[in-house]
């Protein structure tokens, strides 16, 4: 998914012909977006939610005067999604841009089928809330942001099993944020999960899933508002 976002990022930067000077990068694990995507000219601050260069999305930030903001991923696991849209258009310099890429509804179809099978009486929260690009458009102009743009794209991925498609979805960070965590599935839940989501196989016995990548950028005003 990382990669599939330094790509989309990229390109977008490269169609609007915007060169910033100064740079913050959240969430790239990678290293991608400073050694291949953003001028080798521009000063670029490099951060995640943890560790020695953690940032908290739900508070200012510490430093402003960013040419341009990239997030990826991150925003769909924000408390307070408005909140954390104003202080990053307040991180911009007037004139700035954010560029912000997460995973949105319609994201784990099979998947969440799936989780409805293995409990059909009393269904628990197991994933949480995802946005869709209507809420996402209204949240943007709510936070301020001028010319603000959302669309989505999907990313199609082919499993052969339920299990190694969480696996991918822990290594990459992706599992259940809920404050209140529901209990774990019983063994007989887990098996009609698994039932369930093979089900959805096709002829070579894999399942298609559908990461639903969702991308919102604007500007800061030039006045600075």
């Amino acid at each position: 998914m990382l990669d599939d976002m330094v790509d989309d990022m990229a390109e977008r930067l490269a169609f609007v012909r915007h060169e910033p000077e100064k740079v913050l990068v959240i969430g790239d694990y990678t290293g991608r977006m400073a050694d291949e995507v953003l001028p080798h000219t521009a000063s670029i601050n490099a951060a995640d939610l943890v560790g020695k260069h953690a940032i908290d999305l739900s508070r200012p930030f510490p430093v402003t005067g960013f040419d341009f903001v990239g997030v990826l991923g991150l925003l769909d696991t924000v408390n307070d999604l408005p909140g954390a849209l104003i202080h990053l258009r307040q991180a911009l310099a007037p004139g700035g841009m954010v560029i912000a890429m997460f995973a949105g509804s319609g994201s784990l179809p099979a998947l969440r089928k799936a989780i409805y099978a293995a409990e059909p009486d009393r269904p628990a929260a197991r994933m949480h809330p995802l946005v869709d690009t209507r809420a996402a458009a209204e949240l943007l102009q709510r936070a301020g942001w001028k010319d603000p743009v959302v669309d989505s794209h999907d990313l199609t991925v082919r499993y052969r099993s339920m299990d190694r498609l969480i696996a991918d979805l822990r290594e990459q960070g992706l599992g259940n944020v809920l404050a209140s965590p529901a209990p774990p599935l019983t063994r007989v839940g887990l098996d009609r999960a698994r039932q369930a989501f093979m089900a959805e196989a096709d002829e070579d016995g894999r399942v298609t899933e559908t990461f639903s990548i969702l991308t919102l950028s604007g500007r800061r005003s030039l006045a600075g508002t």
